[in-house]
């Protein structure tokens, strides 16, 4: 199966499929998501005999830092997936290049990072302990996904480059966040 994935991955598409390829994912991650988190987890507190909690001036502060840089890293690594490697998110409409640079430099899944920090933030507009459930829920899968399949597809794609980079590279955390460690 990684060898029949590894051919499609080597197909360059235009930058308008491309475009339409990232916008349709997006469809998904910037407004389905967030709806299901916002409108129907408060539902799930319910029928999990959760209670809300309290919604405060901490809650939106904290709920909006995280909001913007989530969501300025989502941006900022997928515009240089779509520009600098020729590619998307999408793994059928694979990068073409290995990113090192941009957000890249500070932590291996920026894109992850970003979603993950900006579902938390809307969690907490939410009052809703279901939506921070939901939220450690897909960040469990994006992790188990990206180390059970991504980061095999991209060693296979990239060799010795990917492997010096995950080397140097924190897994998620940015490096901005994280202490810099000598190797």
């Amino acid at each position: 199966m990684m060898k029949r994935f590894l051919q499609l991955t080597k197909r360059e598409y235009s930058l308008p499929v491309r475009l339409a390829v990232t916008l349709s994912a997006g469809f998904v991650f910037a407004v389905l998501i967030p709806f299901a988190l916002l409108l129907w987890a408060p539902d799930l507190d319910g029928i999990l005999g959760l209670r809300p909690f309290q919604v405060g001036i901490r809650e939106w502060i904290t709920g909006g830092i995280l909001l913007i840089v989530g969501f300025g890293f989502t941006i900022w690594s997928i515009s240089d997936q779509l520009i600098l490697a020729r590619g998307t998110p999408i793994p059928l409409v694979a990068t073409q290049e290995l990113l090192v640079s941009g957000p890249f430099r500070l932590c291996r899944n920026p894109m992850g990072f970003g979603a993950i920090s900006a579902y938390l933030g809307l969690s907490l507009f939410s009052g809703s302990p279901a939506s921070i459930l939901c939220v450690v829920l897909f960040a469990g899968l994006f992790i188990a996904y990206v180390k059970g399949f991504e980061e095999k597809e991209l060693e296979a794609r990239f060799g010795e480059s990917y492997r010096t980079y995950r080397e140097r590279t924190p897994f998620i955390i940015p490096r901005i966040l994280w202490p810099k460690t000598d190797k």
